[in-house]
């Protein structure tokens, strides 16, 4: 009979069979997938991303080289094609931004559009978050889903069509003025006073896309856990403090990124609906930098002066994106991208 060695090392189980009582062996993660068999295994998806690329492409990407014509004194009349008459304007360097900031008209503007800003974000901005908690907690899912309806629709109307409303509820000849007349009162016109149309136009704002900001509230509340709701119930919490301590942390995340979007934007704050009412209040009330950039670049064709004030514009947005990200992340949250 075979003796063992014993200065040779016990042989251990078969190669792939574990020994008995031992932990099953962690699995290798698999090898990366080269790059020429991801393009084909994805092609269809690729194709279907490439009609949204050209778009981004053109509209986002391309007049980007427009901005060029800050710099210069840009005459659209030199040449009958538009890029040359780029490559024939003359250079100015720096002239066309030391004439924005040394604009009264300009920092009026600036002025506007912050104020406009900060009241849409303390007013606005809360609106759809109180929405969706209301809508998901007390009513019942058949009458949801008629209030979500009937609060989505306003998203679809024009801003034509919102001003329009407006004024024939709040207007001189308005329902409510009318109302007041009829009964002995003095009217008022609301559309065409300077000193509350910030407020009109933060109300016209919360009318119109109010529901449509709470969809995606609603679907992060849709993603917490049923049981949590619960469990906190048997322990005796009511429903604030079930709110407080687990429905607002789970919208947290999208709050936060929603903010640092809305920072982002800071400086459009409706041109299209300031502009309808650029008129009955006065330039004074309703001019902020995107109707600014209208009237000195395309009423006035003064191009290259408003294509400075919009590089301005741009250059001070992106600053705020990425500072109110960077506060994000100093509150523990992800913002728009990752540290």
């Amino acid at each position: 009979m075979a003796t063992l060695n014993p200065h040779r090392p016990a042989r251990g189980p078969r190669q792939g069979r574990p020994a008995p009582g031992a932990a099953a062996p962690v699995p290798r993660p698999s090898a990366k997938v080269p790059l020429r068999r991801r393009l084909k295994r994805d092609r269809t998806l690729l194709l279907m991303t490439v009609p949204a690329l050209l778009l981004v492409l053109v509209f986002n990407y391309i007049p980007i080289l427009g901005n060029v014509i800050a710099f210069q004194d840009y005459d659209p009349y030199v040449s009958t094609n538009g890029v040359t008459a780029m490559l024939e304007s003359p250079w100015v360097g720096l002239a066309q931004f030391e004439r924005v900031f040394s604009d009264p008209s300009f920092w009026h503007a600036v002025e506007n559009t912050f104020v406009l800003f900060l009241l849409q974000l303390v007013l606005y901005f809360p609106v759809p978050i109180a929405l969706a908690l209301l809508i998901n907690s007390v009513l019942r899912p058949k009458v949801r889903a008629i209030v979500q309806a009937v609060l989505y629709l306003p998203h679809f109307f024009s801003w034509v069509l919102v001003v329009t409303v407006f004024q024939q509820i709040l207007g001189g000849a308005g329902i409510i003025a009318q109302t007041l007349r009829q009964h002995g009162h003095e009217g008022f016109d609301l559309m065409t006073d300077p000193e509350i149309f910030k407020y009109l136009v933060t109300a016209e704002g919360i009318w119109k896309d109010a529901g449509w900001g709470i969809i995606v509230f609603l679907a992060a509340l849709a993603a917490v856990n049923q049981d949590l709701y619960e469990a906190a119930a048997m322990d005796g919490a009511d429903r604030w403090r079930r709110m407080w301590h687990i429905t607002l942390p789970a919208l947290r995340p999208i709050i936060a990124l929603l903010l640092v979007l809305r920072v982002g934007d800071a400086l459009t704050v409706g041109f299209e609906q300031l502009l309808l009412q650029r008129d009955a209040v006065g330039p004074g009330a309703a001019e902020v930098l995107d109707t600014f950039v209208w009237w000195t670049g395309l009423r006035s064709q003064d191009f290259s002066y408003a294509a400075a004030a919009g590089l301005i514009k741009g250059v001070v947005g992106l600053v705020l994106v990425l500072s109110a990200n960077k506060a994000a992340h100093l509150m523990g949250e992800q913002g728009v991208y990752r540290k």
